[in-house]
């Protein structure tokens, strides 16, 4: 996984845009995991965002945690803001699984409702590095 790129190098993994819609939604932690920050993504879903405090705090602070995952993940063919609406909205039937290529076991999640929905919540914490990693591949694939 990339830690720096240089900025001629630089890509946008991650969208604004996708992370102020999750942020509406804050209060779940959904913009915090979109970012790649599973554990306080983790503490706002169980805190409401602490207390909608951290939710209003994050309202300034999306355009650096933007940055950051810009910056932390790699850019390739699979994009970040789709197989995370992917996720948010159909994980339990596996089609971010299937969307990254995964064909068994996003076919998995679809006859067992995300395999009883812990494997859903396993995507939320490592969603951002498993598209890292099929990106580094395909990067690799491809010679770039």
């Amino acid at each position: 996984m990339n830690t720096y790129q240089h900025p001629s190098t630089y890509q946008d993994t991650h969208s604004k845009l996708i992370g102020y819609l999750l942020w509406i939604f804050g209060f779940t932690g959904a913009h915090r995991f979109y970012y790649g920050k599973p554990v306080t993504g983790t503490i706002w879903f169980f805190t409401f965002g602490l207390l909608g405090i951290g939710w209003l705090i994050d309202l300034f602070l999306i355009p650096s945690m933007d940055r950051e995952a810009d910056l932390r993940f790699t850019a390739g063919p699979i994009e970040y803001s789709v197989a995370w609406i992917l996720l948010t909205f159909l994980g339990v039937f596996g089609v971010h699984r299937m969307y990254q290529g995964k064909w068994i076991s996003g076919f998995l999640y679809l006859v067992t409702g995300g395999v009883f929905f812990l494997g859903v919540l396993f995507d939320f914490w490592t969603l951002n590095t498993q598209v890292s990693v099929v990106n580094t591949i395909s990067n690799r694939a491809a010679g770039r």
